[in-house]
């Protein structure tokens, strides 16, 4: 049966996709740029701002280790927004997860450095990425549902990679932005206070996406299940949405968790590790992984649609398992050309790495995970799993960095681990069942099938 918003009995209010669409990017956007704007910030500027005691390796680790440590808070803000989404509204809880994420990444702007205030500015630098991880883990089955939820079935694979096009755009900004300052500014400007301009700029993208949030209706799917006339509830008393996940859809859960591996480990390693490595272990100047990403970002804002749209035509899975191969395939090739010191091989290695692999996964990751959950646990299930292996993915910057070491400066240590990444989502993809097409295939709202994994 299929959940085609359009194709109810007349009963939905009219959707403007485009308003959607953009209350859904506008949102993501903000996670996106805060996500990568701190990766960036940790690679280049933290380990002197926040801890200068420590020799320049040591303190770039300790730097990964706060980025790592808001991804520790994303599972709880995932449970939670996930569980007041699927009981309260996809709307609602989006509109305080935006607020969350934009105040906490506005005062880390705002944080005194180590010089001024000592150990309690890493220690506040660690507090409010906490909070800004919290934020961000009920942002993104939200900012998803709320396009996919309202698209016609047939499209949901283009419509559905829309609001995907934010991360591209916040790898764009991200790395423009601080692109700009470094070379505006002098090194001991960017370190002294340059850094926080990308913080500050957040603000902006914050008031923007709060305007369009609030004038966003709810999802015409969550609206179904929530009405008594069309919908004849058969939920079997279960009241928390991360137990009824678990009951109704057991090996969904799990596939969908592994599943997205390869796409959370080898972004990390494409862009916050891979920036490291050319400019700590190659020693070469910033500006060139940081204007290769940016061409990378702008292919991907353009590829995301494209891949979506293609999604609709072979398959939402067909797609991501390329995806996932396409992580094995470049794993070792990408440090092989970073190993070159060569600026045109740099920039092919980010280009195509970041494109063929977690750009591709990533475009229809959430409308093929969205097709593996019933209506009234949705939000939860895309949360749980995209949030938890998050942990993972945000670690990785700092398992590299250890990977490094261990191998005396050599990086294959760190291309094994985004081999077995890729592997490990591989096989996962191709253990789901039923998510072949679209997610017009999803099951339909209001029911709960035991069993149906």
């Amino acid at each position: 049966m299929k959940t085609d918003t359009h194709s109810s009995v007349g009963e939905d209010p009219p959707v403007h996709m485009g308003r959607v669409v953009t209350a859904s990017i506008s949102g993501a956007l903000l996670e996106w740029y805060d996500f990568f704007v701190y990766g960036t910030a940790s690679a280049l500027f933290f380990g002197r701002v926040f801890f200068p005691t420590s020799d320049a390796a040591t303190g770039i680790i300790a730097s990964f280790a706060t980025y790592g440590a808001g991804f520790f808070a994303r599972p709880l803000g995932g449970i939670i927004f996930g569980h007041f989404g699927d009981q309260r509204g996809r709307k609602s809880a989006l509109i305080w997860t935006l607020s969350i994420v934009g105040a906490s990444t506005f005062l880390i702007g705002l944080l005194p450095t180590y010089d001024q205030v000592g150990v309690w500015a890493p220690i506040l630098l660690v507090a409010l990425r906490l909070v800004q991880g919290f934020g961000l883990g009920g942002e993104y089955g939200g900012a998803a549902l709320l396009t996919i939820e309202s698209a016609p079935g047939p499209r949901r694979g283009f419509f559905g990679s829309l609001p995907q096009t934010a991360a591209s755009i916040g790898i764009l900004l991200a790395t423009g932005i601080v692109s700009l300052c470094d070379s505006a500014f002098t090194d001991e400007q960017m370190h002294s206070w340059g850094w926080r301009i990308p913080f500050l700029v957040s603000m902006l993208m914050l008031a923007v996406g709060m305007f369009v949030r609030t004038h966003t209706g709810e999802t015409p799917e969550f609206l179904r299940q929530r009405n008594p006339a069309t919908c004849s509830s058969s939920r079997s008393g279960e009241r928390i949405p991360l137990f009824r996940a678990f009951r109704n859809h057991p090996r969904n859960m799990v596939l969908a968790f592994c599943a997205r591996i390869a796409e959370t480990v080898s972004s990390n390693i494409i862009n916050a590790f891979g920036i490291s490595y050319v400019t700590t272990q190659l020693a070469l100047d910033r500006q060139i992984p940081l204007n290769g990403m940016l061409v990378a970002s702008a292919i991907g804002i353009l590829a995301c649609p494209v891949i979506g749209w293609f999604s609709d035509r072979v398959g939402l899975r067909r797609i991501y398992l390329l995806g996932a191969v396409s992580v094995v395939l470049v794993s070792f090739p990408f440090f092989l050309l970073l190993g070159t010191a060569s600026v045109p091989a740099i920039w092919v290695a980010l280009i195509v790495s970041y494109n063929l692999g977690p750009t591709m996964m990533f475009a229809v990751q959430p409308t093929l995970f969205t097709s593996m959950f019933g209506t009234d646990v949705r939000y939860t299930g895309l949360s749980f799993a995209y949030q938890f292996s998050a942990i993972l993915g945000g670690l990785t910057p700092l398992i590299c960095t250890a990977l490094l070491q261990a191998f005396d400066g050599e990086p294959w240590g760190v291309a094994a681990y985004m081999a077995v990444a890729g592997l490990v989502s591989l096989v996962a993809t191709v253990l789901i069942r039923g998510s072949s097409r679209t997610a017009s295939t999803a099951e339909p709202a209001c029911r709960d099938v035991k069993g149906k994994d």
